[in-house]
């Protein structure tokens, strides 16, 4: 007979882990489901984000950074370093051991949580009086119920048509964050998040690298200022960058690859490279799910229905994270994935898509949360702009660290926070005191009358909502 579950929650990445935790700490009996395996076969729990993509990324780019700083900027400070030396192997498998903390830190959590955990892959079997039969099959196949379940399946990287990954040639984000020796060439397909993360971790290692992209404005989804910010840093940082190309065709021989394309002038091109990533977007990953034997319903793009509450049309089936409709974050899958536990147990799980904020980890780094001001125009909405240049900060200046700027957008009449927008330092960081403060509905004035500390990047946030009044004292 299978075991019996309160809960089951299919996939053990932010959304799914998550979910599992909480569900555990409000008395559920809860089990999850995960099939990533690490090196040895083992599992690894904590899905894209752990495995392949933020957390390992993270890493690489703080190792790449250092590494820039000893060559380039070091000597500034009067540090005179020998020759420079890169070990790449070594690198790698720091940042290895950074993901496998994690994986083994989840594992942790499970067990302090009286979580049960199934590693392999699991799908329906069919509704029973007690809930769903879920399969899991892992080393040894087995099933369990579960009176409520929780999809938390993740997604995967999409492909260029005519140029699937093969991930030593052509890359996903995977293959980009395992390369055994730093190409001469390398070129990205896409400009969005990761592609410009993994372009900038390579460039700093000594790659050439190239982006093309297709849509004509850089970084479309992020204020227009801050874009235009970021894309001359970006530049004057040597990453070659060309907008509106249409891509024909993709090569792969022993050389390497090229790509045929269009200019967006209409000019046909060709790039060689040694390595191409291909970064543009993932898709809901439901391959194995078996949804059809219970009735489970998928979009048009195959991601699951759910509707405001992250319920699927299935009684006691719910989705989160990347699966179902909104952005593809690691911390909006997370707060899902609390909500949905606390709903279960008759709460009101609470998640406000208008405050989720927006980080992209390059230096400078770009984070963001609320409207842009193209979105407000397009709306219609009077508003106040306030900006505030890093240059004018002491703590940025005594970190060398001057790019970019603090961006607050307020309503004309109210002065409620709209937007906040930063491309700097630690923009990742400084991001937080704007979600709390927008969650509050606070205004830019209480932003600008709250005492800050100094010398601190975070004056520059006081500073951009002084500007909003036009009053920065700074500047």
């Amino acid at each position: 007979m299978s075991k019996q579950f309160d809960v089951v929650v299919i996939g053990g990445g932010p959304g799914g882990y998550i979910a599992a935790i909480r569900a555990a700490q409000l008395g559920f009996n809860t089990a999850c489901i995960d099939e990533w395996k690490n090196g040895k076969g083992g599992p690894a729990p904590g899905g894209t984000c752990t495995n392949v993509g933020c957390i390992p990324s993270k890493a690489l780019l703080q190792s790449s950074e250092h590494f820039e700083h000893a060559g380039h900027h070091f000597a500034d400070h009067g540090i005179q370093v020998g020759k420079l030396e890169l070990d790449l192997a070594k690198m790698l498998s720091r940042k290895d051991a950074v993901v496998k903390q994690n994986n083994d830190g989840i594992l942790y959590l499970f067990k302090k949580n009286k979580v049960a955990f199934f590693h392999g892959r699991g799908s329906f079997v069919k509704a029973t009086e007690t809930g769903y039969e879920i399969k899991v099959a892992g080393a040894t196949e087995e099933s369990i119920v579960g009176k409520h379940v929780i999809v938390a399946t993740g997604s995967s990287p999409r492909a260029l048509p005519g140029a699937p990954f093969d991930e030593e040639l052509v890359l996903s984000n995977d293959g980009a964050l395992r390369i055994p020796a730093v190409p001469k060439r390398l070129g990205l397909i896409g400009s969005g998040v990761i592609g410009l993360e993994m372009g900038s971790v390579w460039r700093r290692l000594g790659a050439e690298v190239t982006v093309l992209e297709a849509l004509p404005t850089f970084l479309g989804a992020v204020d227009e200022q801050i874009a235009k910010e970021a894309h001359k840093a970006f530049t004057k940082q040597g990453l070659k960058v060309e907008l509106g190309v249409t891509v024909a065709e993709v090569k792969t021989d022993k050389k390497g690859v090229s790509v045929s394309y269009s200019s967006a002038k209409g000019e046909a091109k060709l790039l060689e490279v040694d390595r191409l990533i291909v970064s543009i977007g993932r898709v809901a990953n439901t391959t194995g799910l078996n949804h059809e034997a219970v009735g489970l319903k998928l979009d048009e793009r195959g991601a699951i229905v759910v509707d405001d509450d992250c319920k699927t049309n299935l009684p006691n089936v719910w989705a989160v994270g990347d699966v179902v409709r909104g952005p593809m974050l690691a911390h909006k899958a997370e707060e899902e994935g609390v909500a949905v536990a606390e709903r279960i147990a008759g709460q009101h799980g609470h998640v406000n898509f208008n405050t989720i904020p927006w980080v992209i980890y390059t230096s400078p780094e770009i984070a963001w949360v609320g409207q842009t001001e193209q979105q407000l125009k397009a709306a219609g909405r009077a508003y106040k702009s306030g900006t505030f240049p890093f240059m004018a900060n002491g703590r940025a200046r005594a970190l060398g660290d001057t790019t970019g700027m603090v961006k607050f957008l307020a309503d004309a009449k109210t002065d409620e926070i709209l937007g906040v927008h930063i491309v700097g330092p630690f923009a990742s960081e400084l991001i937080s005191e704007a979600v709390v403060a927008m969650e509050f509905k606070a205004s830019a004035e209480d932003i600008a009358r709250i005492c800050h500390a100094h010398p601190s990047l975070s004056e520059a946030t006081k500073e951009a909502a002084l500007a909003v009044d036009k009053r920065t004292l700074n500047f």
